[in-house]
């Protein structure tokens, strides 16, 4: 079936699912596979729950008209995807980077929201399934679209540019994050680059954090290269307080004096000063911009502050790389209190460079005094320290229960598959 024909029929049902458990009545299904999967083995399950359609890439045994069979459902629904983002003519802003993307596209969203009808990636459905279906819930209503991107090796991005057409971009930073798939940190930055190659090519816009000297030397030969930074930039940005919520200055570029976010962490200051200039290039109003930051309350165990028992968390547990591990626990060490406890989870996807990358976080946490420290899985079990060693995060637990603390501050972060917010269960 060819696209357009396909596309006729979405307009007829304008909602996706891959997942048979969450079908609604009148859903298109799209039978995704993997390794450990078949979507196609529930088509006729997805008609019986109520599906319009169902869109396979094998015989089945399903005996109905409602069965579509195409090529590669993933390369249909990209390509549907594709074929929607053509219906706009709106900005289509995506968000790459090592550390801080989510965040970043949270902060845009709220901004842009608050004067643009703002469609923006949910949570972090930021690959090659999540993104078209992203795209696919863009509705004719649109005055924006921010589109995160997640990824773990090269070609990645520019994969998802070819049907994502961004017209604007911004790389939060380059850092060691899936380094085991990229090939090394010069690898991350040629595949976070991947972006930036885009919108060179296509006259768009690429915002960058000027003190990032490595972003300057990407963006070179785009179009339009929009700055902030703490010095020399269009918009300008300083700490002003960081010991509970971060409270950021804007110095240039804005009337607005001071913005008092819900965020935790000094390592925030960028992906606030990113929406101040986002915010500035599409003419939101100043007072907006420092309201919808001031608003936006942080999710999903990402720099959360929670108080307990007299204590303060900051929960950081959705990710964790060498870079934002190392941002954490030095802003963390900088905070008020004398009475703190880190748990930290491994951290994922190094490759060959795990035990070093590991020793060296555990060199940072020597530089400081703590009350206790708490390691948990990874390559930690591997190395010589003498902190606190767990295989898991349950485990990790019950040491925490145990403890009764009072008064106390902790940072509790690792990768998502280390689940360290279960410490708080």
């Amino acid at each position: 079936m060819q696209i357009e024909n396909l596309y006729n029929i979405f307009l007829q049902f304008p909602f996706v699912q891959t997942d048979t458990r969450k079908l609604k009545t009148n859903d298109l299904y799209f039978a995704l596979k993997g390794p450990n999967f078949n979507g196609n083995l529930f088509a006729q399950k997805a008609l019986d729950n109520g599906a319009a359609y169902a869109i396979v890439d094998e015989t089945t045994d399903a005996a109905s008209e409602r069965i579509i069979k195409v090529g590669d459902v993933l390369t249909t629904l990209q390509l549907l995807a594709k074929h929607h983002r053509q219906q706009f003519t709106i900005p289509f802003i995506a968000v790459t980077g090592s550390n801080g993307k989510t965040t970043t596209k949270e902060l845009l969203h709220e901004v842009l929201n608050s004067t643009y009808k703002t469609y923006t990636t949910e949570g972090n459905l930021n690959n090659h399934i999540g993104i078209p279906l992203t795209i696919l819930k863009i509705k004719a209503d649109a005055e924006m679209a921010l589109i995160e991107m997640g990824a773990n090796h090269q070609k990645e991005i520019e994969d998802y540019c070819k049907f994502t057409l961004p017209t604007h971009g911004l790389i939060t930073n380059v850092g060691k994050a899936h380094l085991e798939g990229f090939g090394g940190e010069e690898g991350v930055r040629k595949g976070k680059g991947e972006l930036f190659d885009f919108l060179r090519t296509t006259n768009g816009t690429a915002f960058i954090m000027n003190d990032y000297t490595y972003l300057q030397e990407m963006s070179k030969g785009i179009a339009i290269v929009k700055t902030y930074g703490t010095t020399n930039a269009e918009i300008t940005g300083t700490i002003k307080n960081s010991t509970g919520f971060l409270e950021v200055a804007i110095t240039k570029g804005a009337a607005i004096d001071t913005i008092a976010t819900q965020l935790v962490g000094e390592y925030n200051l960028p992906n606030v000063l990113a929406a101040v200039a986002v915010g500035k290039y599409f003419n939101v109003a100043d007072e907006k911009i420092k309201s919808a930051l001031e608003n936006y309350t942080p999710s999903n165990s990402r720099s959360q502050l929670i108080e307990r028992d007299g204590n303060k968390i900051i929960l950081d547990a959705y990710n964790a790389n060498p870079t934002s591990m190392k941002a954490a626990i030095e802003n963390f060490a900088k905070m008020k209190g004398d009475e703190k406890v880190l748990l930290l989870g491994g951290m994922m996807e190094l490759g060959n460079e795990s035990l070093q990358e590991h020793q060296s976080i555990i060199n940072v946490i020597g530089n400081y005094k703590w009350k206790a420290v708490v390691l948990v899985g990874g390559e930690y079990h591997k190395l010589q320290h003498p902190y606190i060693n767990f295989n898991n995060s349950l485990q990790a637990k019950d040491w925490f229960h145990q403890q009764h603390f009072k008064h106390a501050q902790f940072l509790i972060k690792g990768s998502r598959s280390m689940q360290m917010e279960k410490v708080l269960e």
